[in-house]
């Protein structure tokens, strides 16, 4: 049996899923990007008239990704520090890695979660970066 889990300070979904399920005492975030809730921003994002990325700040997207994931974690009753997994999803592993790693070494400096870190050709919307994370929930 699984509960869902909606946050109502998170970006909304782009499609048909949960912003988390928990399952026993596993939260299981569905994939979180950096845009902001209730508009089509994305921070670190410039888009041309025809929506495609003409330019974006890898750091930018980073800390709101973090920031949504921590919004969904915390909403959901569990912590940062209780995240056990975490998968990464990048658009461009040669010139973004350096930087994103950075910034997680930062925000995981006392926690540090199995990681996995994939290189994509795309995402659901224009972004360079998104997570998908597995905490633990009492």
């Amino acid at each position: 049996m699984s509960e869902r889990i909606d946050s109502q300070k998170a970006p909304e979904p782009v499609g048909a899923y949960p912003h988390a399920r928990r399952v026993g005492n596993l939260l299981f975030l569905s994939g979180v990007g950096p845009r902001e809730r209730g508009t089509k921003v994305i921070p670190g994002v410039t888009l041309n008239e025809s929506g495609e990325i003409v330019a974006y700040d890898i750091e930018v997207q980073c800390r709101s990704v973090f920031k949504n994931v921590r919004t969904i974690v915390e909403e959901a009753g569990s912590g940062w520090d209780r995240i056990v997994d975490v998968t990464v999803f990048l658009t461009n592993m040669k010139d973004d890695f350096a930087k994103y790693d950075s910034i997680y070494a930062e925000y995981f400096a006392t926690n540090q979660p199995a990681r996995t870190t994939v290189e994509i050709t795309a995402l659901p919307t224009p972004i360079a970066i998104e997570l998908k994370v597995i905490a633990t929930i009492d």
